[in-house]
């Protein structure tokens, strides 16, 4: 049985497509090895909208490194401290973020929320109960936006405990 020209086009065009989805895999699963991981403090975003799909939009805060001028900043380079911070330094190039004060100290809250998927039947883990703070652990690449990895809760300033989301 030999193979026409369409078909041998076709399946270098599906292992074209399987070589890059596998490269995509490996490069966020080096990633998640590799990079500084934090948690950072999230606040849910538009959780009732209807097209939203099975994921919870975040925005992520991180506080701004001491002795910066933030009054004009518009955008931050990310960094992780050595105990675990996520901590945002003024930048033109970096991401876009506004200003905030959260508890007296200046926040960078970024402008652009970050998704993270859910299961089908899961409850929406952005609904929490008073006294308890939704937090997301996030790689921070060299450039760009921080990605989400798990979702945890923090109550009355403990420490953060992970979710198991079902």
């Amino acid at each position: 049985m030999t193979m026409t020209r369409a078909t041998r086009l076709g399946l270098l065009l599906a292992l074209a497509h399987l070589l890059i989805v596998v490269g995509v895999y490996a490069r966020y699963v080096t990633d998640r090895q590799t990079l500084p991981r934090v948690w950072a403090r999230a606040a849910p975003v538009d959780p009732n909208l209807p097209i939203r799909g099975r994921y919870v939009r975040l925005r992520i805060e991180a506080a701004i490194a001491a002795d910066f001028i933030t009054s004009n900043v518009r955008a931050f380079s990310l960094s992780a401290t050595d105990d675990g911070q996520l901590v945002a330094m003024p930048d033109d190039t970096g991401v876009p973020a506004t200003v905030a004060v959260r508890d007296g100290v200046d926040v960078a809250r970024l402008d652009e929320p970050m998704a993270f998927f859910i299961p089908e039947h899961a409850a929406d883990p952005s609904q929490r109960p008073p006294g308890e703070e939704l937090w997301v652990e996030v790689s921070i690449p060299g450039r760009g936006a921080p990605r989400p990895i798990q979702l945890g809760v923090r109550t009355n300033g403990g420490a953060v405990r992970p979710l198991t989301i079902r």
